[in-house]
């Protein structure tokens, strides 16, 4: 064996360094994409770059899920990054005679794409409302009883045993990979898919209050992540989960009271 392959074997055993570069790179990606977004946007809004071109409403669509789903990423990869990791160290056991980065990258596309599924929806959702007038990337939704109504619903929704459910598998996954591992890049694929579900219906509320601060609001969708990070990754992530979920059902009574 030459010394260029064993270096190149000993660069391939960092497999937990390879891993973290990977994740580190696609989460920073994403974040300049959305920080880059949310620049231009302020721009246009203040005529320093002019009016937008008029694009088709085909192109606006690819656009908007782009915007979608690399917030999503931004948001969401960095939370699902221990359970990655955990991913690699367990293939490494369990098919040694495979790269553990390599199936942690399928795990990491399958948990990508559950949020892609949401990604379209949001998107979707986006242009039907801003069509009609009811929303604003820069300011949110334009009708406070909507407003009030997406944060009701965000904190009911943090209250309910199938949200603390969906949470508890995302954020303790280990008996969920052991007794539901499927080999191989397609099961890996197959496994991040299902972790992803876990997640989407942990925090999918949380991320559809992008639209009452604006997608392209940075210190909102900031605030957010933050939180998700916090409620998937800290200790103390489930108690904060129940509070937040009392501080938005809380929010949304007083403004739907003062809209009444």
């Amino acid at each position: 064996m030459t010394a260029s392959s064993l270096d190149l074997e000993a660069i391939l055993r960092r497999d937990r360094w390879i891993v973290t570069a990977a994740l580190c790179v696609a989460s920073l990606s994403a974040w300049l994409l959305v920080v880059g977004a949310d620049g231009i946007s302020g721009a246009t809004a203040m005529g320093v770059m002019g009016p937008a071109p008029v694009a088709s409403a085909a192109t606006q669509a690819v656009l908007g899920f782009l915007m979608w789903w690399a917030m999503m990423v931004a948001m969401m990869l960095p939370g699902a990054a221990p359970t990655i990791l955990l991913v690699a160290a367990i293939n490494r056991r369990v098919e040694p005679e495979r790269r553990p980065f390599g199936s942690a990258a399928w795990f990491a596309a399958g948990y990508l794409l559950a949020w892609a599924v949401f990604a379209a929806f949001a998107a979707g959702a986006q242009g039907w409302l801003t069509g009609r007038g009811l929303l604003s990337s820069e300011h949110g939704v334009a009708m406070p009883a909507l407003a009030g109504g997406l944060l009701v619903s965000a904190g009911v929704w943090q209250l309910t045993p199938l949200k603390q459910r969906c949470l508890r598998l995302c954020r303790s996954p280990v008996a969920h990979l052991t007794t539901h591992r499927h080999r191989g890049s397609l099961g890996g694929l197959r496994m991040g898919l299902e972790h992803g579900v876990f997640c989407l219906g942990c925090c999918w509320f949380l991320m559809g209050l992008v639209f009452v601060g604006g997608a392209t609001n940075l210190l909102w969708v900031i605030g957010l992540a933050i939180y998700v990070w916090v409620e998937q990754v800290l200790p103390i992530g489930p108690r904060t989960g129940r509070g937040l979920g009392l501080a938005l059902l809380v929010a949304g009574l007083f403004v739907l009271r003062q809209v009444a």
